[in-house]
């Protein structure tokens, strides 16, 4: 039964669309059935798939407003998964949305007809709690949190759960929280030390143990249209990415997620 983890967090700059392509890629190098879904009008993990924005014939825009089925939006790329691109025409639909009703649940409905043909989904979602965000929740079994270790983030935190507690309470009770990654690691500064020493205290059993750390390759990757398992597989960080896809896998086995409470 497929899996839909939404990769969240309202904060830009935290390494969260790095991370849907790689743990995507990961993912799916362990020859399981991967989509990835771009739900940001930037369209970052679209280029960093190897995919141009700006020929798309169908997109997540099309998918989401009901105008064409997911199916015909999926691409093959070449980084092993499948992926419903996305381009700056996504916010015609984030503004389309704000007058129907049940906006919430849009996406929800879409991929009902493609959802059973993956193992998982994960959706990239912009760096705000708008409509398209608030979406992918709905339609979610889980959020993937990307993080970096520092006193702002851990207020942007504390607002992301507000949001999925709504959510979970409201329209979607299966939502769990998956994990909470640590992102651009610098070992050597203590505030990510610190930072991450009260994550562990308060959010222990959440936060995975795969740490990503800060990382050239990881920077370079996506110009190259790439993951970084196959733009550098011997890069720190294209190692931190296929440890945390094992750590992801075997937590699907061995744990059920639940929701996290202050």
């Amino acid at each position: 039964m497929s899996k839909v983890i939404a990769i969240a967090n309202q904060k830009g700059g935290v390494g969260k669309t790095t991370t849907t392509i790689n743990l995507a890629a990961s993912v799916a190098a362990q020859h399981l059935k991967v989509l990835l879904i771009d739900l940001d009008p930037q369209g970052n993990a679209t280029m960093g798939s190897g995919v141009d924005k700006n020929t798309l014939v169908h997109s997540a825009n099309e998918v989401l407003l009901h105008d064409c089925l997911a199916e015909q939006a999926c691409l093959t790329t070449s980084c092993g998964y499948d992926l419903i691109p996305s381009n700056g025409d996504l916010t015609v639909a984030e503004v389309s949305l704000m007058a129907r009703e049940q906006r919430e649940t849009f996406l929800l409905k879409a991929l009902q007809s493609i959802k059973n043909r993956y193992d998982y989904i994960f959706i990239d979602c912009a760096p705000a709690l708008n409509t398209l965000t608030i979406n992918a929740l709905v339609a979610s079994d889980a959020v993937l949190i990307p993080m970096q270790c520092e006193y702002y983030a851990l207020e942007g935190l504390a607002a992301l759960l507000s949001t999925i507690e709504q959510i979970k309470s409201s329209v979607n009770p299966r939502l769990k929280i998956e994990g909470i990654l640590r992102t651009m690691y610098d070992a050597r500064n203590r505030l990510c030390s610190d930072v991450s020493k009260q994550l562990l205290d308060h959010l222990g059993n959440k936060i995975y143990r795969t740490v990503i750390p800060r990382n050239v390759r990881l920077a370079e990757a996506p110009s190259h249209g790439l993951p970084v398992m196959q733009y550098d597989r011997t890069s720190p960080g294209a190692a931190a990415y296929m440890v945390l896809a094992s750590e992801f896998l075997k937590n699907q086995i061995t744990t059920t997620p639940s929701t996290i409470t202050s």
